[in-house]
């Protein structure tokens, strides 16, 4: 099954070549990009093939483009543009593509409520999880860290389930939408979650992320159900080849949820009182009888950089937890 089209067309010819190199580089978009410098190519291109979203300059619209058999057409705004286009969606162009993308994706999902989306074809979707029953153990770092090294090749999304992930703060930067929105959607099996999620996606370099969740009650409301829920529409309707959940104990059905992670990185610390927590833990989950022989213990090395905020995100990859996990994913391999 091919994918669906999303077409660019700018008559501006850098801006175009750019705009579709950088969606090229987000493997997590699942839809085939072609971008356009010239009206008549794309009609002809459009006579043969179907085109799912047309993101089209002001500058480019013309009357035979709205007679195109088009599923969402909007416009590329310079800022200002003819009144006779207000009758379609636009976006500025001169704002970071990712926004850009959000903003085309969120209209894309609000347009399509009540329809099934199309699956993608692709292999089987991984989902990593990152727990341990103790705090100050660099968890959500490890978690972190090994994203944005697994996203350098494949399509990667990381997904926090902590009651106070603190990403606003970390980041310095406010979402409009977050993971609350996507489980309100979950819980009323919405069938057009994967789009509503492609329009809330945010990214630290390769990796995409959706917003940790606004309320810790929204997160310990949601229902194992509704996280599965979420995780099969991730597996069938998106590109994403590995998920990483950053788990916290709030979540409800934690250890069924965990156990349908391919693997389970936990986390530890060596003195008396931890010890003394990972047995209570350990000694839970043979109760429950999940998660036999998924958890991999780690020791994390001691991390020293000093700074805060984005950069200390970004600096994860470079550290001595950077390291860590490149040996760890080699010896896999191995």
């Amino acid at each position: 099954m091919k994918k669906n089209i999303f077409a660019v067309c700018d008559l501006e010819v850098d801006y175009a070549h750019n705009f579709m190199d950088y969606l090229n580089c987000k493997r997590s978009i699942p839809f085939e990009i072609q971008a356009f410098t010239s009206v008549e190519h794309l009609i002809k291109f459009a006579e043969k093939q179907r085109i799912e979203i047309l993101l089209i300059s002001d500058k480019a619209m013309c009357p035979q483009v709205k007679e195109l058999d088009v599923g969402q057409l909007m416009i590329l705004s310079e800022g200002v543009h003819p009144p006779e286009l207000d009758q379609y969606p636009s976006v500025y162009k001169y704002q970071s593509s990712d926004h850009v993308i959000r903003e085309v994706m969120a209209c894309y999902g609000a347009d399509r409520d009540g329809s099934e989306p199309a699956r993608i074809p692709k292999k089987t979707m991984e989902i990593f999880g990152v727990y341990s029953p103790l705090g100050r153990c660099l968890k959500t770092s490890f978690a972190l860290t090994l994203g944005q090294i697994l996203a350098r090749d494949r399509a990667v999304l990381y997904i926090n389930l902590e009651e106070y992930a603190g990403f606003e703060e970390l980041l310095e930067k406010r979402y409009e939408h977050t993971l609350s929105d996507a489980m309100y959607y979950a819980r009323q099996h919405n069938k057009n979650l994967a789009h509503k999620i492609s329009g809330m996606i945010e990214s630290i370099g390769n990796l995409d992320y959706i917003p940790p969740a606004e309320s810790f009650e929204d997160i310990r409301t949601a229902s194992l159900e509704e996280w599965n829920y979420l995780l099969d529409t991730i597996a069938f309707n998106s590109a994403y080849e590995v998920v990483i959940l950053d788990a916290g104990d709030g979540v409800d059905g934690l250890f069924q949820l965990l156990d349908r992670c391919t693997r389970v990185f936990m986390p530890i610390l060596t003195d008396v009182l931890s010890r003394a927590k990972l047995a209570q833990a350990e000694k839970l989950m043979k109760t429950w009888k999940v998660l036999s022989g998924k958890f991999e213990k780690i020791k994390l090395p001691y991390y020293t950089f000093s700074g805060d905020g984005k950069g200390y995100v970004e600096q994860l990859v470079w550290s001595e937890l950077g390291d860590f996990v490149r040996t760890l994913l080699r010896k896999e391999r191995e």
